[in-house]
């Protein structure tokens, strides 16, 4: 087995110091209180339907918590977490549209045709309009229904705005990631707009205005404006800790002594979220909504570790399916769990949150047949047993091939040249090229870039396509046993074919340079017409446009952006 250099210590040096050999089910650093007895035999009943506040972190890695030993100063996360239920065997998604879509459909990103990169902002894509998303399921509920933050989930033509799928207001951006202060964001070179939008338009007013010190304020805003004897629904998805690294001074110099000057502003963006999270705690309780909240907090994916995450001692890194890309923080708060103040090994997936919420608010499931969550709500308030025994972390037809793999690797039945990853019970599969790996100390990234370069190329000349782990012995992907257990292999597999058999086709349309924000007023937002929004969706080429001759008057224009985007693809985040 090769050895590699780790910046003057080897992988075996890590093994040795016990850096790799963290036990997993030891209780997290911030201890558990015993619970209650009482709290086990007179459980609080839910006189109404509780008020929910979702809170989605985007790039925070698995690392960045305190209760997971992080450097990074986060003591409201830390308290919350404790005085709830700690989900130790959380699953995401490894990057941000995937597990956005199944937050709020429920399903996989194969029933969704979202199973391959992100929407784009000059894609004609958004989620299927065909999906019942959770806050429509919400408002049919009885809920006031509220979104803060990034959307990331398609905003070509109008029918995909937040404020048609279900949010009664908006405030945030539509793209995937925009200046902190400015609210700018470039797709590519002299492709810019300005991207903070309130309802369906553009807030030009709110410029200047840090997004996570802004996004918490209107979080008080909609509290201090509704009434606690109504449900309330808030989904406040932050664009922290996502690039660009920006925070304001005073928490930058909290990390004066950090090296690393990455980390030393992702940790200040980190801190700042936990404060905003404390706000808007706060303002639950001054408005009298807490006592009948339930808050679930959750990262969207692994952290960035070239941008100052870290996973660590996972392996990967986000856009990967190694468990650094997809393992999550979770946590749920609230009065209303029944047993409180511990760590839960359930399986829980993001799919979940889906009938998980709708069940607490006692909508109805009946007319959304076929969902991939389940309701776990017994698990997590309980300590049950989790009705989930699987996961299919994603089958990505369109993601490069892998070199070495083959239908005949697969058994006959599965090409294993495709990216592809699922979970069942113990075992975890990966066939195709499942992205960078190795494991990637938070030491190392005092030396960024070139200490963590050799580490990510570890797997590069390895000739393989195929992956197994028993991911509750080995959770940080050591050790291979594909060789050992063909049979497992086989049975995964298996259960490969048969989700692939429910797929449906790819949506991923070429980008449109009507969707230029020169043609916007100089902001991103929808621009395809009624009249002709669904010719431009479709799988890889837009379709051919009804009005040959208007269609034509930009073909020259589309040709240059699409050659600019290949060339400029391989950049992208």
């Amino acid at each position: 087995m090769a050895v590699y250099a780790l910046t003057g210590f080897s992988l075996v040096s890590l093994l040795s110091f016990g850096y790799l050999s963290w036990d997993w089910m030891k209780p997290s650093l911030v201890a558990d209180v015993a619970t209650d007895p009482m709290e086990k035999s007179l459980p609080p009943t839910f006189a109404r339907p509780p008020h929910i506040i979702f809170i989605l972190t985007d790039d925070q890695g698995y690392h960045d918590v305190g209760y997971h030993g992080s450097d990074i100063q986060t003591p409201t996360l830390d308290r919350l977490a404790a005085e709830g239920v700690k989900l130790e065997n959380y699953y995401i998604q490894p990057i941000c549209t995937p597990s956005r879509s199944q937050l709020i459909t429920g399903r996989y990103q194969i029933h969704t045709g979202l199973q391959h990169s992100i929407i784009r902002p000059r894609q004609p894509n958004c989620l299927p309009l065909d999906q019942v998303t959770l806050p429509q399921k919400l408002q049919e509920a009885g809920y006031s229904t509220h979104m803060v933050g990034k959307w990331h989930l398609g905003f070509y033509k109008k029918e995909c705005l937040p404020t048609r799928r279900g949010f009664d207001t908006f405030l945030g951006s539509l793209t995937g990631n925009v200046d902190y202060y400015t609210y700018d964001n470039c797709d590519g070179p002299g492709v810019c707009g300005y991207d903070l939008h309130e309802g369906e338009d553009v807030a030009w007013d709110q410029s200047g205005k840090y997004s996570t010190l802004l996004y918490a304020q209107r979080v008080n805003k909609i509290l201090a404006s509704h009434s606690p004897k109504e449900p309330i629904f808030i989904y406040v998805a932050f664009q922290a800790v996502h690039t660009p690294l920006q925070s304001p001074k005073e928490y930058i110099y909290r990390y004066r002594s950090m090296g690393n000057v990455a980390r030393r502003k992702y940790a200040a963006m980190v801190t700042c979220m936990d404060e905003a999270v404390k706000n808007i705690t706060w303002a639950l309780k001054k408005y009298g909504y807490y006592d009948n909240s339930v808050i679930v907090f959750s990262t969207d994916n692994g952290g960035q570790t070239f941008s100052g995450g870290s996973n660590w001692p996972l392996r990967g890194r986000k856009g990967t399916y190694w468990e650094g890309g997809v393992r999550g923080i979770g946590f749920v708060h609230s009065p209303l769990i029944k047993r409180k103040r511990r760590t839960s090994w359930a399986l829980v997936h993001i799919t979940d949150w889906y009938p998980t919420l709708v069940s607490l608010a006692r909508g109805n499931l009946s007319n959304v047949p076929g969902l991939d969550g389940y309701n776990v709500w017994p698990a997590i308030s309980e300590g049950k047993e989790s009705p989930r025994t699987e996961i299919l972390h994603n089958i990505d037809p369109l993601y490069n091939h892998a070199k070495y793999g083959s239908l005949e690797d697969g058994f006959g039945i599965w090409n294993t040249a495709v990216q592809a990853s699922i979970r069942v019970g113990e075992w975890k599969l990966l066939t195709g090229d499942p992205g960078y790996s190795d494991w990637i100390p938070p030491q190392t990234l005092t030396n960024f870039p070139g200490s963590w370069w050799n580490l990510e190329r570890l797997t590069d000349g390895l000739r393989k396509s195929v992956w197994l782990f028993n991911i509750t012995a080995d959770p940080y992907e050591r050790y291979d046993l594909s060789d050992q257990r063909p049979d497992v292999v086989r049975t995964l597999l298996m259960r490969l074919v048969h989700y692939n058999r429910t797929a449906i086709p790819v949506r991923y349309p070429a980008e449109n340079p009507r969707a230029h924000p020169d043609f916007n007023g100089g902001a991103w937002g929808p621009w395809a017409s009624e009249d002709d929004a669904e010719e431009w969706e479709g799988i890889g080429e837009p379709l051919k446009s009804r009005n040959k001759k208007k269609k034509c008057k930009i073909c020259k224009l589309r040709s240059f952006f699409r050659k600019l985007n290949t060339r400029l693809m391989s950049n992208r985040i």
